[in-house]
């Protein structure tokens, strides 16, 4: 069975940096794309970055270029979310996700889901 587990989250200042984790087990990660999600009070829950498949091609919101990064560890079955230079409206409960190799990075194309970590910015 498919699972994944974020962990990472924090409250964080304006200007800092943070790392997500998102640790899967029960599949190869390299065959799925996998990626990260937010989603902030009253909003929609909506891609962040994606790694899409097994050559490591990602795709990035534009709120997030040039700020985040996506990585992955094939060896761990772990994808990992760099943000750097966070702003309070990067404040959402971020989740990781899972689904067939080249799904556009959009949640509803994501048919597996981690239980979500906070990220809270503010000074």
């Amino acid at each position: 069975q498919l699972q994944l587990v974020e962990s990472g989250g924090a409250l964080v200042q304006p200007g800092g940096s943070l790392r997500l984790s998102c640790e899967g087990s029960g599949f190869t990660l390299e065959s799925y794309s996998m990626g990260w999600f937010r989603q902030a009070p009253g909003g929609e829950r909506e891609g962040v970055a994606c790694i899409i498949n097994s050559a490591g091609t990602t795709i990035y919101a534009d709120s997030v270029k040039g700020r985040f990064t996506i990585s992955r560890n094939n060896a761990k079955t772990s994808i990992y979310l760099q943000m750097n230079n966070i702003v309070p409206e990067d404040t959402a409960v971020y989740y990781c996700a899972a689904a067939g190799v080249f799904a556009p990075c959009k949640a509803d194309e994501y048919p597996w889901w981690g239980q979500g970590t906070q990220v809270t910015v503010s000074s």
